[in-house]
């Protein structure tokens, strides 16, 4: 073998091992180039694409493959609904009283195109915006139509707002007043006013109480003498009935008392004898007037009659 030869064949084997290198080195550059132009577009999510520095398209949710060096993603865009809290802004009423309000902006996104075309910076023209559309409506209204009217007041803002972000791809759902805060004095005096409201409405509710303590004492008197009533009308009716039970029974026995002596056929001596029992019960008692039969004489000569025949039949002592 010749050893000259030997230095050319090692120099000639190295130099195809780094072209080798060289182009598996290009090859991969060239795979992670094109992976890294797939792009995936989340839910709720849209891409503004350019393509040589003009709009081209704009990506959904999805897999999407960007060309390099031509293709770029100018805007990425939330299509969700969005909350931005402004900080307070000094309005001043019609009355010349000044006041801060803070606003809460609810807004969508509906076109990704115009959202990153229309304006520089969307966030800051809708606080300008709002800003100034507050302090033309409150400046028409005055301190104590302000604090009662915020319903009017988010309902105007946002329609105001909602035709005015059209252009720029922003939808308007909900404008809410966060704090409405009055100068201090406003506030003490407004203290004080719903502090004596609230005592006048303690003493309303206390006259209340009383005239409904009164009525429902002058129910129970009422209902009560109504029992009382009653009581003694039951009393009363019972005791009727008792007398009138008590006069039943002693009419029931006098009728039997006639029955009996009906049958056993008395004589005339001995009606004669009952009659004079009756009158001498009936003198003895209560009664102021006395009726005296027509037979009275009869009555006295059989009394007499009957004392004479008791005289004879008794002895002398």
């Amino acid at each position: 073998m010749n050893l000259a030869l030997i230095p050319a064949f090692i120099s000639g084997s190295a130099g195809t091992d780094l072209a080798i290198i060289l182009v598996i080195a290009v090859i991969i550059l060239l795979l992670a180039a094109v992976v890294s132009n797939f792009k995936i577009v989340p839910q709720a999510h849209a891409y503004v694409i350019e393509r040589l520095g003009t709009f081209h398209a704009t990506w959904g949710t999805g897999l999407h493959f960007k060309i390099p060096f031509i293709d770029r993603i100018a805007k990425k865009v939330s299509m969700k609904e969005q909350v931005i809290d402004f900080p307070p802004q000094p309005v001043i009423t019609k009355d010349n009283v000044t006041m801060q309000i803070d606003t809460v902006v609810y807004f969508q996104i509906t076109d990704p195109k115009l959202y990153a075309y229309g304006v520089e910076n969307p966030i800051s023209a809708i606080e300008n915006l709002s800003a100034t559309t507050l302090r033309n409506i409150i400046g028409e209204m005055e301190l104590d139509h302000t604090l009662t009217s915020r319903d009017v007041i988010n309902s105007k803002i946002r329609v105001i707002l909602d035709e005015a972000t059209d252009p720029w791809g922003i939808k308007v759902n909900r404008v809410e007043l966060k704090n409405i805060i009055p100068p201090r004095e406003i506030q003490d005096s407004m203290e004080k006013q719903m502090k004596a409201e609230r005592e006048r409405r303690a003493k309303i509710l206390d006259a209340e109480g009383e005239k409904r303590s009164a009525i429902l004492i002058a129910e129970g008197e009422k209902e009560s003498a109504v029992l009382r009533a009653e009581a003694v009308k039951e009393t009363k009716i019972r005791e009727a009935q008792g007398e009138a039970e008590a006069i039943l029974s002693v009419q029931r026995a006098m009728a039997d008392a006639i029955k009996l002596m009906n049958e056993a056929n008395p004589t005339e001596q001995v009606i004669a004898l009952k009659s004079l029992e009756a009158f001498q019960a009936a003198a003895d008692g209560r009664a102021t007037k006395i009726i005296v039969p027509s037979n009275l004489q009869g009555l006295a000569g059989l009394a007499t009659s009957m004392k004479e025949i008791f005289d004879v039949s008794t002895p002398e002592k």
